[in-house]
C-alpha cells in the first residue's frame, strides 16, 4: 500500500520511543513524561460525574457550550489583559495548535519556532508544506530580539511562542515579549501563543504576550493545571476572522471537544490550585539543586520541566545511558534542531526525584 507522501516529513515522537522502552523495564523512575502526578481533584470529578448523570453526554456546539468560552473569555481579560474577539474550546491545546496551523499555513508560508520547541510545532507545520524556521534562544533560553527581527522575510507568516516552556521550564520576560509586539507589529505577523503552563509559575512573575498584542491566538487548557490530560479540553481565543476559520474546521476533524469534561472545566476555572504550585516548586527545588553542582543547567522559571547540557555533549547518548540505570528521561534533539541537552519532567514524587538526581549526578561525574 502507497502511504501519503506527506507523512514522509513525519518522523515518530522520541518520546514514544523512550515510553516503548519502558515497557521493558521493571519500576522505572520516570522522569519522561509531561503529566502531573496528582490527579483531577475531586470536586472537578464529580462536576463530571454530575454532567454525565444529566444527559451532557451527546455533542455539544462545535465551539463549545457557551458558558465555558464565556468564562474563558472573561477569564482572559482578568488574568492576562487580554480581550479576545472570539473564543473556542479545543480538543487539548493539541487540538488548537492543529487547527491554528491549519488555518493560516500554506505550504511554503514560513512560522518562526523558537528552539528549543516543543515536538508538536515542527512536525505539524512541515506536515502542512509550511517551513519552521528555527530561532535560536540565548544560553538563559530567551528569546533575542534582533536575532528574531532578522529571520523575519516576506514569506513570515506567524511567530510561535511557549511560555512557560516545554521543554526549558523558562518564562518569557516582560521586556522581551514587549519587544517581540512591537516586531510583530511592525511586520503585520500573528502570534501564536502555547501558554499551556500557564497555572505553573514559581519565582518569577509570569506574563501573556497578549498582555501587549491583540493579533494573538492564546491557546490554554485544563490538561496540566487540572491533571485533565485525558479529557481533552483547551481553548483558542483570538482574532475573530482566524477563529472563524478554527471553528469550521473543527466541524470536520474534531466535531467538538468531550462535553461533560467541558462542564467541569467550568468549574475548573474557580478551583484554586495554588497548592499545586506550591508543591511543584518544591519539585523544582528538589531538581534543579540536585542538579546544578554536576550539570551546566538554567533554574526553570515554570512548567515542569528541566532542559540540561548533557555531559559529554550527546543528549542521545546521556539518555541511553540513564536509561540502562533505570531512569527515563528524554534526549534533547527530540525538542530542538541540536542534540546537546536532555529534558527532565519532575511529574514525580520527591522521593523518585531524589533517587534521580543521585543517579543521573553519579552518571554525569563519569564525564
Amino acid at each position: 500500500m502507497k502511504i501519503a507522501s506527506r507523512m514522509s516529513v513525519v518522523d515518530s515522537s522520541g518520546i514514544r520511543k523512550v515510553f516503548d522502552l519502558a515497557k521493558n523495564m521493571k519500576n522505572p523512575i520516570n522522569l519522561s513524561i509531561g503529566q502531573p502526578d496528582f490527579d483531577i481533584p475531586d470536586p472537578l470529578k464529580e462536576t463530571a460525574y454530575e454532567a454525565i448523570r444529566a444527559g451532557h453526554n451527546r455533542y455539544t456546539l462545535t465551539q463549545g457550550i457557551p458558558e465555558l468560552r464565556e468564562k474563558v473569555r472573561q477569564r482572559l481579560k482578568e488574568i492576562k489583559s487580554f480581550t479576545a474577539e472570539e473564543v473556542m474550546i479545543t480538543s487539548g491545546v493539541s487540538g488548537g495548535i492543529f487547527l491554528s496551523f491549519m488555518a493560516l499555513l500554506d505550504p511554503g508560508d514560513e512560522i518562526i519556532v523558537p528552539d528549543p520547541y516543543f515536538v508538536m510545532y515542527k512536525h505539524l507545520s512541515r506536515l502542512l508544506g509550511a517551513v519552521p524556521k528555527y530561532l535560536d534562544l540565548d544560553d538563559q533560553f530567551q528569546i533575542d530580539t534582533d536575532r528574531l527581527k532578522s529571520m523575519i522575510t516576506p514569506k513570515t507568516k506567524a511567530i510561535l511562542l511557549n511560555s512557560p516552556s516545554n521543554p526549558t521550564g523558562v518564562i518569557t520576560k516582560r521586556e522581551v515579549l514587549r519587544e517581540i509586539a512591537k516586531i510583530a507589529g511592525e511586520h503585520g505577523l500573528l502570534i501564536i501563543s502555547d501558554e499551556i503552563y500557564d497555572g505553573f509559575y514559581y519565582d518569577t512573575e509570569y506574563v501573556s504576550i497578549g498582555e501587549f498584542y491583540p493579533n494573538t491566538i492564546i491557546l490554554g487548557g485544563f490538561s496540566k493545571e487540572y491533571a485533565m490530560t485525558g479529557w481533552r479540553v483547551g481553548y483558542a481565543a483570538g482574532p475573530a476572522e482566524v477563529l472563524r476559520e478554527m471553528i469550521k474546521l473543527q466541524q470536520y476533524t474534531f466535531v467538538c471537544a468531550p462535553s461533560f469534561a467541558q462542564y467541569a472545566a467550568v468549574d475548573a476555572l474557580d478551583f484554586d490550585t495554588s497548592i499545586y504550585r506550591k508543591n511543584y516548586t518544591q519539585k523544582r527545588d528538589i531538581i534543579y539543586n540536585g542538579l546544578k553542582d554536576s550539570f551546566d543547567v538554567v533554574k526553570p522559571d515554570g512548567a515542569f520541566y528541566i532542559f540540561p547540557k548533557a555531559p559529554g555533549g550527546s543528549g542521545t547518548a546521556f539518555s541511553t545511558k540513564a536509561i540502562e540505570k533505570n531512569v527515563l528521561i528524554i534526549p534533547g534533539n527530540v525538542f530542538s534542531e541540536k542534540d546537546t541537552h536532555i529534558r527532565i519532567a519532575f511529574t514525580a514524587t520527591d522521593e523518585e526525584l531524589q533517587k534521580g538526581v543521585e543517579i543521573l549526578t553519579k552518571l554525569a561525574q563519569q564525564y
